[in-house]
């Protein structure tokens, strides 16, 4: 094994298909092997955007919907996309307020610029972890979901992330990263004292 870096070589790309959500490109390269390849990737159009929101008694907020991908119900945290041209930290409030009826006071960093499936796709992950929450109304919901919304103590939904009852990878990383966090001293002592109550 070698750590001198061979990156791809490009020497022609297409469109396949493109919404308003995605484009589909083809690619002609040469792999780092030097071998001739067709490589296909997925680029959104958004950013994706996720909230790990905590409340006043220590609960996230889990959001369910019917997932056309799958065809199955799934429970997850906040989550949708954010204009690239926006700072993510304005599509998470946004998201927050769509899915969840919600604004924070308090925000958090969790992780940026993070790859969900990168074989398939060049999709950019931030999320954030939000509390003193309160409601709000200025945001309309989505007109293609239709959402539950539940609340779970943060502990309960770390269990449904390791035990396989949450299977959105998103919010794994989110729950797993925040778990850490909690674990490591690495959160500010008013959230992780809301965690732990």
């Amino acid at each position: 094994m070698s750590d001198i870096r061979k990156p791809w070589r490009i020497k022609s790309v297409r469109t396949v298909y493109t919404n308003k959500w995605i484009a589909v490109r083809e690619y002609q390269t040469v792999a780092p092997t030097g071998a001739d390849a067709v490589y296909g990737l997925v680029h959104p159009h958004n950013l994706a955007i996720g909230v790990l929101p905590i409340d006043a008694d220590g609960n996230t907020i889990l959001v369910g919907q019917e997932r056309f991908t799958l065809g199955r119900y799934s429970w997850e945290l906040p989550e949708g996309g954010g204009p690239e041209h926006l700072p993510p930290l304005e599509s998470a409030q946004r998201e927050l307020g769509e899915e969840c009826g919600l604004r924070a006071e308090n925000w958090l960093p969790l992780f940026g610029d993070v790859h969900l499936s990168n074989s398939l796709t060049d999709e950019r992950a931030y999320a954030f972890m939000a509390w003193n929450l309160s409601p709000d109304t200025r945001f309309a919901p989505d007109s293609s979901e239709e959402l539950s919304v539940r609340r779970v103590p943060f502990a309960d939904a770390v269990k449904m992330a390791v035990s396989g009852e949450i299977t959105d990878g998103f919010s794994l990383v989110m729950l797993l990263k925040a778990d850490h966090l909690l674990r490591t001293g690495g959160l500010p002592s008013a959230l992780s004292g809301l965690i732990q109550a």
